[in-house]
């Protein structure tokens, strides 16, 4: 046995490959390229010009690779909206089974809702990338209104859930839970009970 057998571009390694292998049908471009013949470049005496009557070739539709990590980042851009979905939407569920309060049933319907818009958003987000990557378009593919209002959202979303709450709290003279032991640690710093 030869160290030759070892090297993928040894004699017999090409030996062993078929002759007329078909190849596989291509993605092609789809930028418009005209078919035309483009006129005949003419010569106006500068120095790095073509000689007279020289026609220059036109470009021909030929496949371009898009290179595997435009589609893996893609794909996971859309799994980070699916994760984030998700965890939403596990706290709504939770908050809903967890609690036979008709305030936190309705918030809870609220982050469903907020968890199904970053689910549709997200998918929105996915497609249109992919129609823009098979068409080669060299556009913007950042999104930055998406994730500023789907955070103004769940934050509007939980600071009115606390408002509520505190709210509806004073109403009903319920007690801060720990306030008491507050009081004892740093009394400088926390009311004292009567002033809530």
């Amino acid at each position: 046995m030869s160290w030759s057998n070892f090297f993928p571009f040894s004699s017999s390694a090409l030996a062993s490959l078929p002759e007329n292998a078909p190849r596989p049908a291509r993605y092609t471009r789809q930028d418009d390229i005209p078919e035309q013949d483009p006129p005949p470049v003419r010569n106006y005496n500068s120095i790095q010009s073509l000689p007279p009557l020289v026609r220059v070739p036109r470009k021909l539709s030929s496949a371009i690779k898009v290179e595997a990590k435009v589609w893996f980042a893609n794909e996971r851009t859309w799994l980070s909206w699916l994760t984030a979905a998700i965890l939403i939407g596990t706290f709504a569920v939770a908050l809903f089974n967890a609690s036979r309060d008709p305030i936190a049933r309705a918030f809870a319907y609220v982050y469903a809702a907020l968890s199904v818009g970053v689910v549709i958003y997200g998918f929105y987000l996915y497609q249109s990338r992919i129609t823009m990557i098979r068409k080669r378009d060299p556009g913007h593919y950042d999104a930055i209104v998406g994730p500023v209002v789907i955070s103004t959202f769940l934050f509007v979303a939980v600071l009115a859930n606390f408002i509520i709450r505190v709210f509806c709290s004073r109403q009903h003279k319920i007690p801060i839970p720990g306030l008491a032991l507050l009081q004892q640690v740093v009394p400088i710093f926390i009311p004292s009970a009567q002033s809530l």
